[in-house]
């Protein structure tokens, strides 16, 4: 998998991104929509917790 690193900024936080470009695809940090969606303390243990 080829990726090329980024970071997204959605509202003033940081997201993290890969680009896979065998499949075409974009893949995000799940936690890091989290943190700038729910503004969540500890944005880890919500996912654990939500998952």
């Amino acid at each position: 998998m080829t990726k090329k690193d980024t970071i997204k900024i959605f509202e003033d936080g940081a997201i993290s991104t890969a680009w896979d470009s065998d499949n075409e695809k974009w893949y995000i940090s799940i936690v890091d929509v989290i943190s700038v969606l729910t503004q969540s303390i500890d944005p880890a243990a919500y996912w654990r917790k939500l998952k």
